[in-house]
């Protein structure tokens, strides 16, 4: 047996809400309080991120950073060491061997998300439209 994802408990419990109230203003109102409980969530991480992101151990702090190094030397190794050595192997050693491969395909997609949200966080930055709990 599975167990549920949290937009089907969300789901659920709203169609629950939705049987018990009748009128629109009361649906309204549990919608709101389901909001609501979303948000603290999503505030109780942020805290936790917080309480990570500044602990002395390098095991807690460093993971996220860990994260971005294995993704940059994967595609430093993937975009420029590889090539560059399979051409210099080639060309000054007449070496015509296969060379290892390496599936950067799982590192790529953390690499590349984590430069969309550095981007999007930036972009919101110049505009003056950032609103996370940890900046006010």
């Amino acid at each position: 047996m599975g167990v549920p994802v949290i937009g089907e408990i969300i789901a659920a419990v709203g169609s629950v809400i939705d049987e018990l109230h009748t009128s629109g203003e009361e649906k309204n109102a549990a919608a709101l309080e389901r909001l609501k409980l979303v948000q603290r969530q999503l505030v109780g991480q942020q805290e936790i991120n917080r309480e990570e992101a500044g602990h002395a151990s390098v095991f807690v702090a460093g993971w996220r950073p860990m994260v971005g190094w294995v993704c940059a030397v994967a595609l430093a190794y993937a975009a420029i060491l590889e090539p560059v050595g399979r051409f210099l192997a080639v060309v000054l050693f007449g070496y015509r061997g296969e060379f290892p491969a390496v599936d950067t395909s799982v590192t790529m997609q953390v690499l590349l998300g984590m430069l969309g949200l550095g981007v999007m966080r930036s972009w919101e930055g110049s505009r003056g439209v950032k609103r996370s709990s940890l900046e006010r």
